[in-house]
């Protein structure tokens, strides 16, 4: 190709249209790396440090070389200037100060100039080439692809996709699935990365959204849109489910996905090399919602705790294995589904739970309020919980409870709101003696409690709590599944720090009430680089 740069016109058009067709890249970059290479070997054979230009025109294969140099009074580089007598050869108009052009006789490339000519080009070509292939996939990500097995590198799966390769990486494939070189596969294209040695195409079989769309593809409804997959979940090669509703009320979403005899479905199960396919209905009650996730187990009771995300299953007491699952699969995949940590229990613990939940508010009720046991039991029994429901609830709610009065009532919120005076000065005392500074005290929404646990994680002064980032003070703690449902890892020494949640984690503080807390914290910061700028400007 290079050697070609000596040749006639028609053959360097000739090239550079064959190399533009074959690379499927626009002829203009050839040509521009054609003039790159001529260039570059101009200047092998003027000297490096001249400013040399090639052009070749693209439709009749002229090619002119030129350098450009600077008339000066003096010439100082004979590479860059020329003085005003030779410059007025060049351009009668030429005067001190202006860049002119000094046309250059073609080069004949020889054979090392060919050579560094032919790897300008190659490197030009496989820029672009590469450039074309990262546009054409960039926006694809979500789709699905086929292509051939092209090489399996140390457990990835290497798939030539006819313009471009990708790589389903080994977490990306359907465990136990053989990777045969030369066979056609399915995947999906996860994302595309621009890197130096051009596009990669991450794909995937083991993604749910694979699985989403190979329902697309067997489900004309879900196509169509009549029917949408809401939520997906898998064990990929093993189990998986999705839930499904319908936006027309005449069509089943189950039975369009399960189709005639299975036929639907069985399709995606095949290509997903023999994964089980639970499809549920979905529904935007979230007690029914894992009612169905959990299929086939039969569910006694549901409850929902929004602010932790997490839902408590109460199963009967032969149930409990089929609610888990093997190896706490089907537990796990629920929990996936509904985008909430899933408990599971028998009626048995469940009655066991509340009895020592029911005896423990009891006993607090009890000691904190210095009522009998009967009176302490009823409190529990009409759904109090903490000292801060007596103390705060309406006078009017409170004596209406069979029973009482508006004497009783009113005795028991006075001695519910001095029991919280005493335990915030407990908690102050605590405070202090751990050395936390008062001023944290008068940050918002922190109590006494809150600043106890500030000052046991180490963090005494304003400035401890100004260094700290929203999601470290507030970010909700991790509560671990039970260990038997198999959904959580083993426990394990030096758990990562992100694993802990946040300092305040415990307490329920919003994003937003964390953000005020970390600014006020931080306001002294800003008073004391302004009283340093005015001190500066005196």
């Amino acid at each position: 190709m290079a050697s070609a740069m000596s040749a006639n016109r028609a053959e360097l058009l000739a090239i550079a249209n064959s190399v533009a067709t074959e690379k499927m890249i626009d002829k203009s970059i050839v040509i521009e790396a054609m003039e790159e290479a001529i260039q570059k070997s101009a200047r092998n054979r003027y000297g490096a440090e001249t400013d040399i230009r090639a052009k070749l025109d693209q439709r009749t294969g002229d090619l002119r070389l030129w350098r450009v140099v600077e008339v000066v009074e003096e010439v100082e580089d004979y590479f860059k200037q020329v003085d005003l007598t030779a410059a007025k050869k060049l351009d009668p108009n030429a005067k001190l100060g202006d860049f002119i052009v000094d046309p250059l006789p073609a080069v004949d490339l020889g054979r090392i100039d060919a050579q560094s000519a032919k790897q300008v080009i190659f490197q030009k070509v496989r820029d672009a080439e590469r450039e074309r292939q990262y546009e054409e996939f960039k926006d694809r990500a979500g789709e699905i692809i086929t292509g051939v097995i092209k090489s399996v590198e140390f457990g990835h799966v290497i798939v030539n996709l006819g313009r471009a390769e990708g790589v389903i990486r080994r977490d990306q494939q359907i465990p136990r699935e053989a990777a045969r070189v030369g066979e056609r596969v399915r995947a999906l294209i996860l994302k595309v990365e621009r890197q130096n040695r051009g596009p990669q195409i991450f794909l995937s079989r083991a993604h749910p959204e694979f699985m989403k769309k190979l329902f697309a593809q067997e489900v004309p409804e879900i196509y169509d849109g009549v029917i949408e997959i809401k939520a997906a979940a898998r064990d990929p090669g093993s189990r998986a489910k999705i839930g499904v509703i319908s936006r027309d009320s005449s069509i089943d979403p189950v039975g369009a996905c399960v189709g005639m005899k299975g036929s639907r479905v069985q399709a995606v199960v095949q290509e997903l090399q023999g994964e089980k396919i639970d499809i549920i209905p979905w529904s935007e009650d979230t007690a029914t919602f894992v009612v169905n996730a959990l299929q086939p187990a039969t569910v006694s009771r549901v409850v929902i705790d929004e602010e932790e995300s997490r839902i408590e299953v109460v199963v009967p007491d032969d149930q409990l294995s089929l609610a888990i699952g093997r190896r706490g699969q089907n537990v796990r995949l629920a929990s996936q589904l509904t985008g909430s940590q899933i408990d599971i229990m028998t009626e048995a613990e469940a009655s066991e739970k509340r009895q020592k939940e029911f005896a423990e508010r009891s006993k607090m009720f009890e000691d904190e309020l210095d009522v009998d046991e009967t009176l302490s039991q009823l409190l529990v029994a009409e759904g109090f919980s903490e000292l801060e429901e007596v103390a705060y609830i309406e006078m009017a709610e409170l004596a209406s409870i069979e029973g009482f009065d508006e004497e009783l009532a009113e005795e028991l919120q006075n001695r519910a709101t001095e029991a919280l005076e005493r335990r915030e000065e407990a908690c102050r005392q605590e405070r202090r003696a751990l050395g936390v500074d008062d001023a944290l005290a008068e940050m918002p929404h922190l109590t006494e409690q809150m600043l106890v646990t500030l000052g046991k994680a180490g963090i005494k002064t304003l400035d401890d709590l100004a260094d700290l980032a929203t999601d470290e003070l507030i970010a909700k703690k991790r509560t671990e599944q039970r260990r038997r449902d198999g959904s959580a890892p083993p426990r394990r020494e030096g758990r990562r720090e992100e694993d802990r949640g946040g300092v305040l984690g415990e307490y329920g503080l919003s994003e937003e009430q964390g953000n005020e807390i970390i600014m006020a914290a931080r306001a002294h910061w800003f008073e004391d680089e302004e009283a340093a700028d005015a001190e500066s400007s005196q």
